[in-house]
């Protein structure tokens, strides 16, 4: 899936997702990033963070890839549709993924 600005995918492996993870199931993403025009890049002090909202709720999840976008491990406390808001190396861009009951 593509971010709505277009300037980051997640390669979801292993879809659907479940809160808490499925016992023997990952909830891997690989994120991928659009070559920025600026010469910024991910480096090994560059990190992507994720605050992820749950929809129809107040709920908030922060959650940190080292080295900036590539592979993840990312659970959710909760199921439900999260909102991802994505920032990193002076970008940002935001996707929805949906993770089913545990």
């Amino acid at each position: 899936m593509v971010g709505d600005n277009g300037e980051i995918a997640a390669v979801l492996f292993g879809y659907p997702y479940h809160a808490p993870a499925a016992e023997g199931h990952a909830n891997k993403i690989l994120w991928v990033a659009k070559e920025p025009k600026d010469g910024q890049g991910s480096g090994p002090d560059s990190k992507l963070t994720i605050t992820a909202r749950l929809a129809g709720s107040s709920q908030v999840a922060s959650r940190s890839v080292a080295g900036g976008p590539g592979p993840s491990l990312i659970d959710m406390p909760k199921p439900g549709c999260w909102q991802f808001t994505l920032s990193w190396s002076g970008h940002s861009d935001r996707l929805d993924i949906e993770y089913l009951a545990g």
